[in-house]
């Protein structure tokens, strides 16, 4: 899979296979979950059809994160992971990402058209929602795209699950209520967090509890709360009982934090990137009076852990 950042591919050879025609979908994709995955098969079997390569536009950061600043929505993926998980579908041949900012996002319905979709992307046929809108003030709709001469357009279909549909909206809901399983049916996959093992202040390790702590690169985790995980790290994939959260017993700041102890693991995993699956929920982040009944909580969680994963 090809990934092309802004408006400018690199090498020659790369800007011209991103001239090729393609069938083009546009979206966030934040999660890529089961409603996103079929928009790609579909995508994939219109391209066929055509002999076209497959494209996807996306933005970042995500547009609300542009014109929500102080009240953005929990990210769901990184842009990295996502990516990767484009990747592993096969069903993308190039990803265009686009940085989203006021230049963008004041670009006339028609400007956009001309310079994004037909210089830069070459689309031929366009799968979208009937309830896509672009271009300044939202001007540009599904009508403005069908009504084009030399660009084929289509309304993707909609997935449900449990009888609701598949959305971005609907995983941050499900993962900030906790409600592991509902996300997991919605991605296809329990939901997972990627990132670089730092250094942290040592006090896990110094209650007995080293921690893996975990990089996180959103402003606001889509959960929070204390959870049985699986970690799949560069030694292997491991148990553990992990905090996502502001460690209100330990901390006074406003960043969020991941912090994981593996169970059965020693060594070093300073430097590395890890992946952690979240597979239930024990319980959410409390507050405690002394270390000592923390420490106390921690016990509970890791035999919880245990008994929830052992296979």
């Amino acid at each position: 899979m090809q990934v092309l950042f802004g408006e400018q591919a690199g090498t020659a050879g790369r800007i011209a296979e991103a001239q090729l025609p393609c069938a083009l979908t546009i979206g966030n994709f934040d999660g890529v979950h089961l409603g996103h995955q079929a928009i790609l098969r579909d995508l994939r079997e219109e391209a066929d059809r055509r002999d076209l390569p497959t494209a996807l536009l996306t933005f970042e950061p995500h547009p609300r994160e542009l014109f929500a600043r102080n009240n953005p929505p929990a990210r769901l993926m990184t842009l990295r992971d996502k990516l990767d998980f484009l990747a592993s579908t096969g069903l993308v041949d190039r990803v265009h990402v686009l940085r989203f900012n006021h230049g963008l996002a004041s670009l006339a319905p028609e400007v956009f058209i001309d310079r994004i979709l037909r210089r830069l992307l070459h689309a031929r046929f366009l799968l979208i929602g009937d309830d896509f809108r672009f271009g300044a003030r939202r001007a540009g709709d599904f009508s403005t795209l069908a009504a084009l001469p030399d660009i084929e357009v289509r309304a993707m279909s909609t997935v449900e699950i449990d009888g609701r549909r598949a959305s971005s909206s609907l995983l941050r809901d499900a993962l900030g209520a906790g409600q592991l399983d509902t996300a997991a049916r919605l991605l296809g996959r329990p939901y997972q967090i990627s990132g670089r093992v730092v250094h942290g202040r040592q006090l896990g390790r110094r209650l007995g509890f080293p921690t893996a702590n975990i990089c996180l690169p959103f402003k606001r985790p889509a959960l929070q709360g204390v959870f049985a995980v699986e970690c799949d790290t560069p030694a292997g994939t491991f148990m553990g009982a992990a905090s996502l959260g502001r460690n209100p017993t330990v901390e006074t700041g406003e960043r969020y934090k991941l912090e994981v102890y593996l169970l059965d693991f020693t060594g070093d995993l300073y430097g590395q990137r890890v992946t952690v699956r979240f597979m239930a929920k024990l319980r959410d982040e409390a507050k405690y009076d002394s270390l000592d009944a923390l420490v106390s909580q921690i016990h509970a969680d890791v035999a919880v852990t245990r008994r929830l994963l052992a296979h």
